[in-house]
């Protein structure tokens, strides 16, 4: 029988009955429709509880969040968002996070979230680049959004950072949050509709500038409920949540999902290892998403007797964190651009240490060489996978035709970048990525991007930035620059300074390696997986 990570060939008409069952998935439903479901059904079961780091806990029902929702998509409305607006959402981890992107659903608008990391020069370009009309964000970046996106409608400014006391800065004209919140004006509705836009996040990938990728709120409805299917949840279910909102796996594999079932969210502004195991016994947590990060800080603490964690979603297979903690982890695999796993652990048939898990059943998987043809067990390859465009897969990379064209084969196939072993057994194996791009904790960074800011200094004729392993971060940026003449005599003091100016903080090189060459490949390119080897691992 053919192996399911070989290149599958169907018929036309096979491949047009699996498009319009996924559709039929997702026809006539949308988010709102799907919030207004439990908040209908189930008023008083408590949707969202915020644990901020400081004051008090809030909880929220299904009814008072729906409540609140509507009283924002009416005060939005009425200062002029509108089916299809781009509103960017600058916020880390807070009640104003889903409010906002609820909100905008409701109403039909896209909501831009942007990692709260990015400096000016990020910032600038998501508002330029998604065209936004409005932003919402808090005091601590209402300076850095009054001057990247300086011709806004209007800037809403939320009253704390995450929970923080936090100020406006003088001279900033802006509207308070908890006012619209408080508004009255009534947002008079639209039709259930599936095919229209729903959100925007920039993703890096192997150009300079991040791409954007724009989900419908078929994806949303997709990705629920696949990841509800994947991890066997149920209105029972508690989650924890503190990975960033404004990525997709909080955004689809922790809050979509537990509204798709109509459970309990238990929210951070961020992960907390002091923290976390007095949140998941008072709330009962059952499940949460994780990073090899936040598993190697919590051995630092002791496991208490009684918690109610069934698993944890930590990407790969681990039997030392299961014996330890006295629970399964799940391995999968997913991209912005997948909305949910496209590869997926079982956890009842749980598979070989550190695997990622299988072929999810909604989506066909192709497992390359580089000539095109299948690997065989014991051999990696490039991941390709296929799905329906603006339902299981992305609709497209917002404003950028040429890239979205690019991603995509004859067949429909999308080409993730990543390479995958194939075991004996058939279990799957994330092995490296084919593109140039970093791990850094959960951030994935384009070199390139880096080794533009390195070469627009003028100080460098050529330079290439490599990971270098980090026992907490996964790896962590670092440059081999050639210094031209007029190079400054502390380079390695200034290009991080330049960074830090520049990039985003998780994107700044830890060190810079002045050398006379760099080591080339048989066809003149740099050999990065040399520069790689002369690196050791960072220890602590």
């Amino acid at each position: 029988m053919v192996g399911y990570w070989r290149v599958v060939s169907l018929n036309v008409d096979l491949i047009e009955s699996i498009d319009n069952a996924k559709q039929l998935m997702v026809e006539g439903r949308d988010v709102p429709w799907l919030l207004d479901q439990w908040a209908t059904r189930t008023p008083d079961n408590t949707f969202l509880i915020w644990e901020p780091f400081s004051g008090d806990s809030q909880s929220w029902t299904y009814g008072e969040f729906a409540r609140d929702v509507a009283a924002l998509a009416g005060s939005l409305h009425a200062r002029g968002v509108r089916l299809g607006d781009r509103i960017l959402v600058h916020l880390d981890n807070s009640p104003e996070f889903m409010l906002s992107w609820f909100a905008c659903a409701e109403i039909g608008a896209v909501a831009v979230s942007t990692n709260t990391h990015s400096v000016l020069r990020d910032m600038s370009y998501f508002a330029e680049h998604a065209e936004v009309t409005a932003a919402i964000t808090s005091p601590s970046f209402a300076a850095l959004l009054h001057e990247a996106a300086p011709d806004i409608a209007f800037l809403a400014i939320t009253s704390t950072d995450a929970g923080e006391p936090a100020e406006v800065p003088e001279g900033i004209d802006y509207v308070a949050f908890d006012e619209l919140v408080r508004g009255t004006e009534v947002f008079p509705g639209r039709s259930v509709d599936h095919t229209a836009n729903l959100g925007i996040q920039f993703t890096s990938g192997t150009t300079s500038r991040p791409k954007a990728v724009l989900w419908t709120h078929a994806n949303a409805i997709w990705g629920a409920q696949v990841n509800v299917a994947h991890m066997r949840l149920e209105q029972s279910d508690v989650t924890l949540t503190f990975l960033p909102m404004f990525h997709t796996n909080a955004q689809s594999y922790s809050m979509l999902s537990t509204l798709w079932v109509g459970g309990t969210m238990v929210l951070q502004p961020k992960f907390s290892a002091s923290r976390f195991w007095d949140v998941s016994i008072r709330h009962q947590i059952t499940w949460c998403s994780l990073i090899p990060f936040c598993i190697k800080a919590l051995f630092s603490y002791e496991i208490p007797e009684g918690h109610s964690y069934r698993f944890w979603g930590s990407g790969v297979r681990i039997p030392d964190v299961e014996n330890a903690f006295r629970l399964r982890t799940i391995g999968w695999w997913g991209m912005t651009e997948t909305i949910t796993h496209g590869i997926v652990g079982d956890l009842d048939h749980s598979g070989e240490a550190m695997s990622i898990g299988r072929p999810a059943s909604e989506y066909e998987i192709s497992i390359r060489r580089p000539d095109g043809s299948a690997v065989e067990s014991g051999e990696r390859g490039e991941l390709f996978i296929r799905g329906v465009r603006g339902v299981s897969l992305f609709k497209e990379y917002y404003r950028n035709p040429d890239a979205t064209a690019d991603s995509f084969d004859q067949d429909g196939w999308f080409a993730t970048g990543d390479l995958i072993r194939v075991a004996a057994n058939g279990d799957l194996f994330f092995s490296d990525r084919q593109k140039d791009m970093l791990k850094v904790g959960a951030e994935n960074i384009a070199a390139s991007e880096i080794e533009a800011v390195l070469m627009e200094t003028g100080w460098v004729s050529e330079c290439a930035v490599v990971g270098q392993k980090h026992f907490m971060l996964d790896e962590v940026p670092v440059a081999f620059v050639i210094a031209r003449a007029h190079a400054p005599d502390a380079l390695e003091e200034e290009i991080i300074a330049v960074c830090r100016r520049e990039l985003a903080d998780f994107k700044v090189v830890r060190s810079v390696f002045v050398v006379d060459e760099l080591p080339r490949s048989t066809l003149e390119k740099i050999s990065k997986n040399e520069l790689r080897r002369r690196l050791p691992m960072i220890e602590e």
